[in-house]
C-alpha cells in the first residue's frame, strides 16, 4: 500500500475523508466488534456483580494503591512478552497467553451455558464443567485455525469477560485515573519507544486474540499475516521531486496491512468504564432487564445504565476521530481518543442524569 501526503490542509482533509470511504466497511465491522464486546459485558454484569467477584473485595473497589498495581502489572506482561519475542520463545508467550484466555473465557461463557441450559432443559447442573469443555474445544480451534474470524470470537467473549471483571472491581474514579494513566502510556509506547508496535507484531505473527482484525476486503486470511506488519518504509524524495511542487513529497509504503488491527486494550478500557458506571452509580430509575427478552441474569436500573450508554457513546465518537488518523496508514495510540472520549461521555450524561455530586467517588490510597 502506498500512501502520498501532500501539502496543503484543504488537500489532506480531503485524502482523509476518500481514505475513510474506501475503507469504511473495515472500520465499521471494528467498531460493531467494539460495541458487542461492550454490551456483551453490560448483559452478564449483574450475574458477577457480587462482593466475591471483585479482584480485591469490597473494601478494594475505593483503593487506588490496587490500581497502581494493575499498571505496574500491565508493564511488567509487555516487558516479558517482548523479552522472550526477541529470544524466539513464540511457544512460551503462545501457551502463557492462550493458557490466561481460557480461564477469562469462563466469565462469559458459564452465565450464557447455564441460560442456554435452563431455557432448553430447565436445569443449570453441570455448568461449570461443560464452560470448561467448550472453552478447552475454542482453545484447541485457536491454536489450529487461527483464521481472523476465530481470533475475533475469542477476544471479543475475553474482552467481555475482562472488562466485567474489572469493572465491578473498582468504582468509576478509579477506572478514570486508571484510564487516563493507560492513554499517557499508550501514547508514549506506540509514538515514542514504539514498543507496543513490536507487541502487536508479536501477537499478529503468534495469531493470538489479543486484538481484533477487520478484513478490507473478501477474500483476506489472518493466516498470511506475518510479522513486521507495523513497519513503514518510508521513501525519500530526490531533490526532483522537491522541486516539483506536483509530486508527493513523501511516499509511505506498508507491508501487509490488508486489514484493519486495534489492539483488545482498546476496547477494555472504554468498556471497564461503562460496567464501573452501571455497577457503582446509584441505583435510580427504572429497573430493565439486563438481557432483552429475560431477565434471567438480573436486573439493571435505568439511570446508571443510561450513563453507561452515554459513556458508550463517547468511546464511539472518540473512535470516530482515531479512524481519521488510522486511514492515513499510519499506526496509532487508540488510548488518547478511546478513553478520552468515553470520560467525556461519562461526565456529560452523569450530569444529566444524576449531577455532579454523585460522579466522584471518595477513594484513599490504601
Amino acid at each position: 500500500m502506498v500512501f502520498e501526503l501532500r501539502g496543503g490542509w484543504g488537500v489532506k482533509v480531503n485524502e482523509t475523508i476518500e481514505a475513510m470511504k474506501d475503507q469504511w466497511k473495515s472500520m465499521t465491522s471494528m467498531a460493531g466488534m467494539f460495541v458487542t464486546t461492550i454490551f456483551l459485558g453490560i448483559t452478564i454484569q449483574p450475574v458477577w456483580d457480587i462482593p466475591e467477584a471483585r479482584a480485591f473485595g469490597e473494601e478494594g473497589t475505593t483503593q487506588s494503591g490496587y490500581i497502581l498495581l494493575e499498571l505496574v502489572l500491565i508493564g511488567i506482561f509487555t516487558f516479558i512478552i517482548i523479552w522472550l519475542a526477541r529470544r524466539n520463545m513464540d511457544l512460551v508467550i503462545k501457551g502463557f497467553i492462550m493458557f490466561s484466555l481460557y480461564f477469562s473465557l469462563y466469565y462469559v461463557v458459564a452465565p450464557y451455558i447455564a441460560l442456554i441450559m435452563e431455557i432448553t432443559l430447565g436445569t443449570q447442573q453441570n455448568v461449570v464443567a461443560i464452560a470448561l469443555i467448550l472453552n478447552l474445544l475454542l482453545m484447541i480451534t485457536l491454536w489450529k485455525f487461527p483464521e481472523w474470524y476465530i481470533v475475533n470470537l475469542v477476544g471479543i467473549l475475553v474482552g467481555s469477560g475482562v472488562i466485567t471483571m474489572i469493572g465491578i472491581s473498582f468504582v468509576p474514579t478509579l477506572i478514570i485515573i486508571f484510564m487516563i494513566c493507560a492513554a499517557i502510556y499508550d501514547h508514549w509506547a506506540v509514538n515514542g519507544s514504539k514498543h507496543m508496535l513490536e507487541l502487536a507484531d508479536t501477537m499478529i505473527d503468534l495469531k493470538l486474540p489479543i486484538l481484533l482484525v477487520a478484513p478490507k476486503e473478501k477474500g483476506y486470511s489472518f493466516l498470511d499475516e506475518q510479522e513486521g506488519v507495523m513497519e513503514e518504509k518510508i521513501q525519500r524524495p530526490s531533490q526532483k521531486d522537491w522541486d516539483n511542487p506536483d509530486i508527493g513529497v513523501v511516499k509511505v509504503e506498508k507491508t501487509g496491512r490488508d486489514a484493519l488491527f486495534m489492539g483488545l486494550g482498546d476496547v477494555i478500557f472504554p468498556g471497564m468504564l461503562v460496567i464501573s458506571t452501571i455497577t457503582f452509580l446509584p441505583e435510580t430509575g427504572a429497573v430493565v432487564g439486563s438481557l432483552p427478552l429475560t431477565p434471567f441474569f438480573g436486573w439493571i436500573h435505568l439511570d446508571p445504565l443510561a450513563v453507561g450508554l452515554g459513556t458508550l457513546l463517547g468511546g464511539l465518537i472518540g473512535y470516530l476521530g482515531l479512524m481519521t488518523q488510522v486511514a492515513k496508514g499510519k499506526p496509532q495510540a487508540g488510548l488518547p481518543l478511546l478513553n478520552g472520549g468515553a470520560i467525556l461521555g461519562y461526565f456529560i450524561t452523569g450530569l444529566i442524569v444524576y449531577g455532579p455530586s454523585d460522579l466522584i467517588q471518595q477513594i484513599s490510597l490504601f
